[in-house]
């Protein structure tokens, strides 16, 4: 849902080329995968004997796979992001079970709403949750909202006056303003997380706008109706509740936002379920570009299968690498796509890279009927994430990001599940049949790809 913008691509000629890291530059000395990882639960840091035994029951439930040790051994050198015990995570597919979930979270919210997300549409449903979100200020529940300024590029400046005026504190990320003109291309916010009373959070990849209204079930059959918006999202409740409410007192620093209320940002949390999980949040200027590593590292280490669904998918040299190196070694490397998308350029550029994963024995699908958004994998029956990162270098490389890394056997088969009726209505792309299009699309998906850096 970001805006294409080929209009100033001579500018962005002038920002410079950064580049992704490798796991060699990350990782300078041998990485222990016999050492029990670091965790840490409702009562603080885990000893090595119950970190040791959460992995070996998570071995057990999964079967023989290496993600676990060497996953979690090189993300814990790389990141420094915990691993967080005690968890409940619960899959939302779609924007009305999302803001179903969303909207019950925030009536019962007592203390304070933290809510940060790239789009807040002036619709129906953006409506709704700015009427919702006054109505909690005006019974005394702090409400801090921060929306991105190009993501919210059409929503009346109005709109977020009134919510300022009813008392939230709205703050803007990288204002459209000359002086830091050039953040509007490199900077943005594209996390969506909201947490509220510091007790459960929620994070993924819907917006709020009425795009996401309609489930896939409800889909029309009128070819000029408005095509639903195919997302995932997740409710975490447990200790790493906290982790996402670092992060968005992090950036409310970061943005310069004004002193926030005196409020109970990090209650005690209690244990809520077993589901192990780590928060990844991405920011440019880190040089580990955490959640690219996220996703390269459990690329390289899936010895079953690797199922991922992504919508905006211009993969870089190492990821295409990997998974056609996954694929040779017997994994069974299944990509979900978009079969169409409101960004055309990324679709064409993405799609140029087709025949090289698919002779390296990459299983590739499109999804049709929707525009997809989802940003979903699930890895050997016991690792997933769920969150806002695009496969692509503008979301590695300029965006704020965030994704939960789930390691449960019982959540992956929710994923799994998922995948497979994803799957059902997807269409393969089979090789020979790629061979045969067009020359016009082989020359559109050429083209897109010289924009590659840049999408």
């Amino acid at each position: 849902m970001r805006k294409t913008l080929l209009s100033v691509f001579c500018l962005l000629t002038l920002l410079g080329c950064a580049s992704l890291p490798t796991v060699k530059d990350m990782v300078r000395e041998p990485v222990d995968t016999q050492k029990p990882p670091k965790m840490t639960g409702p009562r603080g840091p885990l000893s090595p004997r119950e970190s040791r035994a959460i992995i070996e029951r998570l071995k057990r439930q999964a079967g023989s796979t290496d993600i676990l040790e060497s996953y979690v051994a090189l993300m814990e050198a790389i990141s420094g992001s915990p691993l967080v015990t005690g968890n409940r995570v619960t899959l939302l597919v779609d924007g009305p079970a999302t803001y179903a979930a969303m909207t019950e979270a925030i009536q019962s919210a007592t203390d304070h709403i933290n809510f940060e997300t790239y789009i807040f549409d002036d619709d129906e449903v953006g409506r709704r949750f700015a009427d919702l979100l006054l109505k909690k200020q005006a019974e005394g529940v702090q409400v801090n909202l921060i929306y991105d300024s190009v993501g919210c590029l059409n929503t009346p400046a109005a709109f977020f006056q009134r919510l300022r005026e009813g008392g939230i504190q709205a703050l803007e990320f990288n204002p459209l303003t000359p002086p830091i003109m050039w953040r509007w291309l490199t900077h943005r916010d594209h996390r969506k997380i909201l947490i509220v009373d510091g007790k459960v959070a929620f994070t993924g990849g819907v917006n709020i706008s009425g795009v996401y209204s309609k489930s896939l079930s409800g889909r029309s059959e009128d070819e000029d109706a408005p095509e639903s918006w195919r997302d995932t999202h997740v409710r975490v409740e447990g200790p790493a509740v906290a982790e996402f409410q670092k992060l968005f007192l992090d950036t409310w620093v970061r943005q310069k936002g004004p002193e926030l209320s005196r409020k109970e940002y990090f209650p005690q949390l209690k244990q809520e379920g077993k589901d192990l999980v780590q928060v990844m949040g991405s920011t440019p200027g880190q040089p580990n570009r955490i959640t690219y590593m996220m996703y390269l590292s459990a690329t390289n280490f899936a010895e079953k299968f690797i199922h991922l669904t992504n919508s905006y998918f211009v993969p870089d040299r190492q990821t295409l690498k990997a998974f056609s190196y996954a694929a040779s070694r017997g994994v069974d490397v299944k990509l979900i796509l978009p079969g169409s998308s409101d960004e055309k350029l990324v679709w064409h550029a993405g799609r140029s890279h087709y025949t090289r994963l698919l002779k390296s024995g990459v299983k590739l699908f499109e999804l049709g009927g929707t525009v997809l958004h989802a940003k979903t994998a699930v890895i050997d029956g016991v690792w997933s994430t769920v969150g806002s990162t695009n496969m692509e270098l503008w979301s590695f490389l300029r965006n704020d990001e965030v994704n939960a890394v789930i390691l449960s056997r019982d959540f992956a088969a929710e994923m799994e599940a998922m995948f497979q009726k994803d799957l059902s209505e997807s269409n393969q792309v089979l090789l020979e049949q790629w061979k045969k299009r067009p020359l016009t699309s082989r020359l559109t998906e050429w083209f897109a790809r010289m924009f590659s850096h840049w999408l």
